[in-house]
């Protein structure tokens, strides 16, 4: 490119010597004649004092845009309202009201970014960053009165606006208004990942499982979560929605066992397999008196998944038929010999069978495996019916050691 300019210049200046050789020597011989005459006016000089003239007067006018524009530049760095120093305002506002933002100086900065948003061109960042400082500061009217003058400014930017109102709004514990933001950015944004997110997170906090389950079709299909992420939290809700159902309304507990037997039926026959969901739902059935079903739906799984916690959840059922169920738990004991889960399961379906031998037998093979609080708890109960106070009294201590081990051991006084 550069190379053309230079070959254009070369041209230009050829063809101006050779205008100059063919028509300046000529022109220079006559010294030509200019007359203007207008209304009384007269004027008359040759042609190349009429050029000089023209040129003089060019150079006047260029002279004078130039002082002009000078002046302009000058009067701009001195005037402190100016627009050079208006700008230079927005840009030192900002950057101080940022860095007070980042490290927790809520007054200064918004003071800073108030500052800033009221002389900037784009003044949503600063109307963002001035409305958490105030909501920081517990000025939750302020902070608002900032989203709606942003919103006013930059109605384009309403999702932003809209996305962190409802945040500011979850943390105030707003629950409510958080969500009808959320929904109506919802019902105008249905794909946007940052809405379904905070949607999710929302229905999270405030324990609403049935809508988290509702709202989880959309965040697979927009892959606003990863696979991992939202297998646990489809986990979570299941788990939330059973122990919802589970509570008695009014003390009916027939109405709630009703209400969790339709929640269990509305899951998948995955979500069936799921040992944690599986554990909460025989819980709760046991917990609603309808040991015999849990019991009945542990031991088909069993059958096919040996799983150690709901092993041991088993031990805690009274089913149909003690005899099958203690003939059951013997058969995986074949499998699995040094399980002090499946040994203390054992010694609880022997308890309830009254075979005390066996029991005790069961219950101190668990301990040798695993000193556990309910293992001491079971065997110290049995000694002491026994007639083995003395070490059921010392098991009942190891036990409340350990379900709290920060229990000291308590310093006696030397004999005296």
């Amino acid at each position: 490119m550069k190379r053309l300019y230079w070959l254009l210049l070369i041209l230009a200046v050829v063809a101006g010597v050779a205008s100059l050789v063919l028509f300046g020597l000529p022109l220079a011989e006559h010294k030509g004649y200019v007359l203007i005459a207008f209304q009384g006016f007269r004027y008359e000089s040759s042609l190349w004092a009429f050029v000089a003239l023209v040129l003089v007067i060019w150079l006047l006018i260029y002279l004078l845009r130039l002082s002009v524009r000078l002046l302009v530049t000058s009067g701009g760095l001195l005037n402190p309202w100016s627009r050079l120093h208006s700008r230079r305002r927005v840009r030192l506002a900002s950057e101080q009201g940022f860095l007070d933002l980042a490290e927790g100086r809520w007054a200064r900065a918004l003071r800073h970014l108030k500052q800033a948003a009221s002389s900037s061109p784009q003044p949503l960042s600063y109307y963002l960053g001035a409305a958490r400082a105030a909501h920081q500061l517990g000025h939750h009217s302020d902070s608002d009165d900032l989203l709606e003058q942003a919103l006013n400014r930059q109605p384009q930017a309403e999702l932003a606006i809209a996305l962190q109102h409802a945040e500011l709004q979850l943390a105030r514990g707003q629950t409510d208004a958080a969500l009808d933001t959320l929904q109506a950015m919802r019902s105008r944004h249905p794909h946007h990942h940052l809405v379904l997110r905070q949607l999710q997170q929302l229905y999270l906090q405030s324990g609403d499982w049935s809508a988290l389950l509702g709202l989880l079709p959309d965040l697979r299909k927009e892959k606003a979560l990863g696979n991992a992420e939202l297998s646990e939290l489809e986990r979570q809700a299941w788990r939330g929605r059973l122990l919802q159902a589970a509570r008695p309304v009014d003390g009916d507990a027939q109405a709630a066992l009703l209400a969790l037997q339709q929640v269990w039926q509305a899951m998948s026959s995955a979500q069936h397999q799921v040992p944690e969901l599986l554990a909460v739902y025989a819980e709760q059935l046991r917990q609603l008196g309808a040991e015999a079903e849990a019991e009945e739906l542990l031991w088909h799984f069993l059958k096919q998944h040996y799983d150690t916690a709901l092993v041991r959840l088993y031990g805690l059922l009274h089913g149909r038929d003690l005899g099958k169920q203690l003939q059951a738990a013997e058969g995986w004991l074949k499998q699995h010999p040094q399980d002090a889960g499946l040994l203390l399961t054992l010694g609880r379906l022997c308890l309830h069978s009254q075979l005390w031998g066996k029991a005790k037998d069961y219950l101190e093979s668990s301990l040798s495996f695993q000193r556990h609080p309910e293992t001491c708890a079971e065997l110290a109960r049995l000694l002491a019916q026994l007639g083995e106070l003395e070490r059921s009294n010392s098991l009942y201590q190891e036990g409340l050691r350990l379900l709290d081990a920060r229990l000291c051991t308590p310093v006696l006084p030397a004999a005296t």
